[in-house]
Order: C-alpha cells, then structure tokens, then sequence
C-alpha cells in the first residue's frame, strides 16, 4: 500500500532530476558563449613544411621503442 510519503518523495526525485539535467545543459551553454576564439599560429616559414622530428617526438619514440 502506497501512502502519500511515497507519491511526495518519487515527485520530488524527479523534480530533482529534471532540473539537474537542465541545469547541466545550460552551463554547458554558458560556457560555450563565453569560450574565445583561438587563432592558430602562423607555420614558421624558414624551417619548411611537413613533419618534424622534434625533441619532444624523438622522447617518445624513445619511450615506445621504435
């Protein structure tokens, strides 16, 4: 037998969970409308184009043994 503490509480759980999903959504929003736009850095023209083999990518090829 279901009392009306029951019907209250299961009513408010899924207040809860509505308003947590909307409020998830608009913060999601927010934060895009705030986000700036990056510009991409310009290639630097004297050392070329294409792949480079940088210390960074020598360290992990290191690592990975190739």
């Amino acid at each position: 037998m279901r009392t009306k503490k029951d019907k209250v509480s299961k009513s408010e759980r899924r207040d809860f969970l509505k308003l947590a999903g909307i409020g998830a959504v608009a913060g999601g929003a927010a934060a895009l409308g705030r986000a700036e736009k990056a510009e991409a850095a310009a290639p630097d023209a004297a050392s070329g184009s294409g792949y480079r083999e940088t210390e960074h990518v020598k360290k992990f090829y290191r690592s990975a043994r190739f």
